[in-house]
């Protein structure tokens, strides 16, 4: 499938619907791809788009749209620093407990002024993680005991014990660095076998690192500026990479996991 994203974001794969849902921020679009038939879709919104995540009660998904969090429908759920107007949402995705985790950034790159927060279902959000600047990819371990989150102008992933009954990450560390000559630290996504696969924006590349933070794998990219990464079609063996201008799609050997949904 040929794509022209302006800049492509937020990859998932919805297994109920048999497509890829991704999103193309600064068009405000949720686009849907059904691999095996070809049908595609979107959808536009008010606003940059920066993330979509599939509900687990519904034939639908939760959109971040500017400072806003809301339903496929426009319904909203909740609004993240709308006091800020040099921030927005970014990164969003679901913990294994139906919990919908929302990063905010600084357009401006301003040092410390977004957060990461996590959404109960029928609850205001809480902020979790403070002081960061891009909050961007994050994902948890396949035994649900650790949390990656990657704040971009660290250069680096961290990792974090996490608290599946309450929702709560401690603990955070450094587990892997990227030189900045290698590229910003974009999404990521962790696979069957706990390796961690992180985009490197501007670096052309997406690297799987493992569960002690050692490179075991790089992989160069058509593409110079990805952004993000999700495993999806047949098996979840197929690693979709989102990015500006391109959708590109790998056979990386491993599997992935079904994607999370919202419980709301």
């Amino acid at each position: 499938m040929e794509v022209r994203d302006e800049l492509g974001e937020g990859p998932v794969w919805d297994a109920r619907r048999g497509e890829l849902l991704r999103v193309d921020i600064p068009r405000g679009l949720v686009h849907g791809w059904d691999p095996v038939s070809g049908r595609a879709w979107r959808r536009e919104y008010d606003g940059e788009v920066s993330a979509v995540v599939p509900r687990a009660s519904a034939d639908g998904f939760v959109v971040a749209c500017g400072h806003r969090l809301i339903l496929d429908d426009g319904t909203p759920l909740a609004a993240l620093e709308s006091d800020v107007a040099s921030n927005r949402l970014n990164d969003c995705k679901c913990d294994p407990q139906g919990r919908l985790w929302a990063g905010t950034m600084s357009k401006l790159r301003v040092p410390g002024t977004a957060a990461l927060y996590r959404l109960d279902p029928g609850e205001p959000p809480v902020e979790v993680i403070g002081a960061t600047t891009i909050s961007n990819g994050m994902d948890w371990s396949p035994d649900g005991e650790r949390m990656y989150f990657v704040d971009s102008p660290t250069q680096r992933i961290d990792v974090l014990d996490f608290d599946a009954a309450t929702g709560t990450p401690s603990n955070r560390r450094p587990l892997a660095r990227v030189e900045p000559a290698d590229g910003l630290p974009d999404g990521l996504t962790v696979d069957a076998e706990g390796g961690i696969w992180v985009c490197l924006f501007g670096g052309g590349a997406i690297r799987r690192y493992d569960e002690r933070g050692r490179l075991d794998e790089v992989v160069e990219l058509p593409l110079a500026k990805p952004t993000s990464a999700a495993f999806g079609g047949a098996g979840l063996k197929t690693l979709f990479v989102t990015g500006a201008g391109a959708l590109l799609a790998l056979e990386p050997g491993v599997r992935g996991r079904p994607a999370n949904r919202f419980g709301g």
